[in-house]
């Protein structure tokens, strides 16, 4: 009888888990429209235009690393 319990509870987590919106996968949504927006409104200075479009692309990058990454895979799978 206790596995019974056992076994609909840790089905209840995997589905509490699963509820929500994946944010981690519509993050790139953010930044499509950053990075034009900094080469447009940072136009005059281009020191730190480049500057901080570098910084927002390798942020994007080292996201996207991490979702492919095998730590992302061990995360999920705990």
């Amino acid at each position: 009888m206790a596995s019974t319990a056992d076994s609909s509870s840790q089905q209840a987590a995997i589905r509490k888990q699963n509820k929500g919106p994946p944010f981690k996968f519509l993050v790139p949504l953010i930044y499509a429209p950053v990075l034009p927006l900094i080469r447009i409104t940072l136009r005059k200075n281009p020191v730190l235009r480049d500057r901080v479009f570098g910084v927002v692309l390798a942020g994007a990058f080292a996201h996207g690393f991490y979702l492919v990454s095998d730590l992302y895979d061990a995360e999920s799978k705990s």
